[in-house]
């Protein structure tokens, strides 16, 4: 099905009965149709973030199963070095036997260190990587992690991003790896995604607040794989779009569809003290993704979604690496 077809064949909420009672809206455009697709086919992924653990991956798995939600990718937020090599183990191995992505996030951050920039009212220098010792161990984090079976690596700086592609591109880490921008440092104009892109970014986290209109600018200069929090935890912003979920999809693929929650505390960086709020929000993230997905069926928007077990970007626009 074309883009085009998906947008005319897709109910927008409330249309029947706005129309009836002299209130429709105004017909989609179709030049707002992003004409982009994942490799393989589909418009659409989706993902479960703040996966802390093998514990809270079990959780996620048994909930996904029994609610029958897809899941392409899992990502975890607290970063490799927060998880033992037998913990990395076991979520590569559970992760394997589904065909999902498992997508960790890698080394030191400006919030967690010693800087004070962060915590001024500016929150100057953010979760960026803060001196040479920190890239490094970001780069530590990507290699020890891709050598226990990871493939798919977070990052919240420019500098690791370009420097973990470089190293792709060296095999000092596996070719196939993907390099996923952060919600943290995610771009707000086309300009900045499309240096993202060329950085090495093979999918990007645009923060929850831009408009449709943002994403269509976007997706007019660039077809990398955008991420977007669908409801995006209190931190980012708390924003709960589900019933944009068609529209974010038409205008935004190739997208994934990431589960946050709003109305939680915090749980990075995760240890056992926060077990208990971490499984349970867990759970709940899933569920929140069972709901967004009914509302895209009851609007007859479901279709198109990318096989699952797909997870590589297709060809992407790079900055050459021989300088």
């Amino acid at each position: 099905m074309t883009p085009d077809a998906s947008a005319t064949a897709a109910r927008r909420p409330g249309e029947q009965a706005l129309t009836s009672l002299g209130l429709g809206a105004p017909a989609l455009d179709p030049a707002d149709t992003s004409s982009h697709t994942f490799p393989g086919g589909g418009r659409w992924r989706t993902e479960i973030p703040s996966c802390e653990g093998p514990e809270a991956l079990a959780v996620v798995l048994k909930e996904a199963s029994r609610l029958d939600v897809p899941i392409h990718r899992i990502s975890q937020g607290s970063g490799v070095w927060m998880l033992t090599d037998a913990e990395i183990t076991e979520m590569v191995e559970a992760t394997g036997e589904r065909d999902i992505e498992l997508c960790l996030f890698t080394g030191p951050r400006g919030t967690w260190d010693i800087g004070g920039s962060t915590r001024t009212d500016s929150r100057g220098g953010g979760l960026r990587a803060r001196g040479h010792d920190a890239v490094a161990g970001c780069v530590e984090d990507a290699v020890r992690a891709t050598e226990l079976g990871v493939k798919c690596l977070l990052v919240a700086d420019e500098g690791v991003l370009w420097t973990l592609h470089r190293a792709r591109a060296a095999g000092i880490i596996p070719a196939d790896t993907t390099l996923k921008v952060s919600a943290l440092i995610g771009p707000v104009n086309p300009a900045a995604f499309a240096v993202y892109e060329r950085l090495g970014a093979d999918s990007i986290n645009v923060p929850s607040d831009l408009t449709l209109d943002h994403l269509t600018e976007i997706r007019r200069v660039s077809g990398a794989p955008m991420d977007m929090y669908i409801e995006a935890p209190d931190d980012l912003g708390g924003y709960v779009r589900m019933y944009e979920v068609a529209e974010l999809i038409r205008r935004g693929a190739p997208l994934y569809l990431k589960f946050g929650l709003s109305k939680a505390p915090g749980i990075y960086p995760y240890g056992h003290h926060l077990r208990e709020l971490t499984l349970s929000t867990a759970k709940e993230r899933v569920r929140r993704g069972r709901l967004a997905l009914d509302l895209l069926a009851r609007h007859g928007a479901d279709g198109d979604m990318a096989p699952l077990g797909s997870r590589l970007p297709g060809t992407l626009q790079r900055f050459e690496t021989s300088a």
